[in-house]
């Protein structure tokens, strides 16, 4: 199904990161577009990914706007963090890691 806004999984995620590297006040308009074409794969279903894909699309949808900007924001980010790291150990790279470097 087409969304105006993107549609399917890795390129939902990239355009959900795409927000939460702008500042934490400015991340938020708009993330949750991206969040409805969120697409996950069948072969994420029943696993860790599928877990953390649906803890991400509840933080973005239910964040209330200018309460706990900053907070819930680095929260995401953690959460997208998980996110990658899933995928990449579900695909056979059993040492995935985000490093130090953040």
């Amino acid at each position: 199904m087409a969304n105006q806004f993107g549609n399917g999984f890795i390129t939902s995620v990239i355009l959900i990161t795409r927000h939460f590297a702008l500042p934490p006040e400015q991340a938020w308009f708009g993330a949750g577009d991206h969040v409805e074409g969120l697409v996950l794969p069948e072969m994420f279903k029943g696993t860790e990914v599928e877990e953390i894909t649906t803890l991400l699309k509840k933080k973005v949808i239910w964040h209330q706007p200018g309460t706990m900007d900053k907070d819930d924001a680095r929260d995401v980010i953690l959460t997208l963090n998980r996110l990658v790291i899933a995928i990449d150990r579900e695909l056979g790279i059993a040492d995935a890691s985000i490093g130090e470097y953040k």
